[in-house]
């Protein structure tokens, strides 16, 4: 049976480190008081021009990051037939970022689609590979997740609590067909709950909105992010845990088996609690968030592109990916390396 390999990882955050000393400028905040909520030192911000724009867009951040898992996986760019592009902000309105990735790579008209589920896009976006090359509608698929949040972060005591979480990053993973019987994607869980999706949301720029933006919202601050702190984390905690527990039983896996958990990068406290419910040591589950902060979509192919280049990542090891963020969705991949 043609299963999906994930056989080359790439990413890419920009140059400029933002210290969270360095956001004491704009903000009452101090080291202390964000490494002790979420367990991040610094994060990665694209730098602006003077008319504000960033020195790279998000499709340009993902084109590097592709670039250097097509590298990894030894394979030609022209050899990929499906793109998916998983970010919560395009480029533009319309259309996604996939099609400008196909473009910036010279590809030969492969398929490009977006996926907008935040924190769980990479995760996912795999399941959605996985079921393409199965169906052999694809053989080779790009996936790519890929956020610049700089740009929509109230920098000042409002807006405190979000700010101090996000970074700009991207990670790109190339999964294709392979026949072998002891690697590939081996199962897929996911879901959401609709009914909480204000508890972590951006509200503005709304598509039923003439102009899709008013002085008013932005007056009152409805076109940054919004988050319930405690309701996510203790939904977080918990979905995860499930997650995790269901996907090894759809694939017949025991969490001795696991070599390695891959979560997204959210909040340490967050990935702590999962790790000791668990009962999984600190050295099986992956953790980048004190280098990177919350970089959503990005999250998961970025820890998954360093796992590799720290040789913690080996050809037959069984993983766990897995994700829990606005929706609220949830889900996880399990994987054999």
């Amino acid at each position: 049976m043609t299963k999906a390999a994930i056989i080359g990882t790439g990413f890419f955050v920009p140059d400029n480190v933002v210290t969270n000393n360095d956001l004491t400028q704009w903000m009452d905040t101090s080291d202390e008081w964000i490494t002790e909520r979420s367990g991040i030192k610094e994060r990665r911000w694209l730098k602006r021009d003077d008319d504000g724009f960033t020195t790279m867009s998000g499709a340009e951040m993902g084109a590097e990051a592709a670039r250097m898992a097509i590298e990894n996986a030894g394979i030609e760019a022209t050899d990929i037939d499906q793109i998916i592009f998983a970010t919560l902000n395009s480029d533009v309105f319309f259309p996604g970022n996939g099609v400008f990735i196909e473009d910036l790579l010279g590809l030969n008209c492969a398929g490009a689609m977006d996926v907008r589920n935040q924190c769980t896009g990479f995760i996912y976006s795999l399941a959605a590979a996985d079921g393409f090359i199965r169906a052999g509608t694809a053989r080779t698929v790009l996936v790519i997740g890929c956020e610049i949040q700089s740009t929509a972060l109230d920098l000042s005591d409002r807006g405190r609590d979000m700010a101090v979480l996000f970074g700009d990053g991207a990670g790109a993973a190339i999964v294709q067909a392979t026949d072998e019987a002891d690697r590939g994607i081996i199962a897929s869980v996911l879901h959401s709950q609709g009914r909480y999706a204000r508890d972590l949301y951006g509200e503005a720029p709304m598509g039923n909105l003439k102009d899709r933006i008013s002085a008013e919202i932005m007056a009152e601050g409805r076109h940054y992010p919004s988050m319930n702190g405690q309701m996510v984390f203790k939904h977080a905690t918990r979905r995860f845990c499930e997650s995790i527990t269901e996907v090894l039983a759809k694939g017949e896996a025991s969490i001795d088996d696991v070599a390695l958990i891959v979560p997204h990068q959210a909040n340490q406290r967050i990935t702590d609690a999962v790790a000791a419910r668990m009962g999984v040591g600190n050295e099986r589950v992956f953790s980048n968030i004190a280098k990177y902060g919350n970089t959503t979509a990005a999250t998961i192919p970025i820890a998954l592109a360093e796992a590799v280049r720290e040789d913690r990542l080996h050809k037959g090891d069984l993983i766990v990916t897995v994700a829990f963020g606005s929706g609220f969705t949830w889900g996880a991949n399990l994987i054999r390396w």
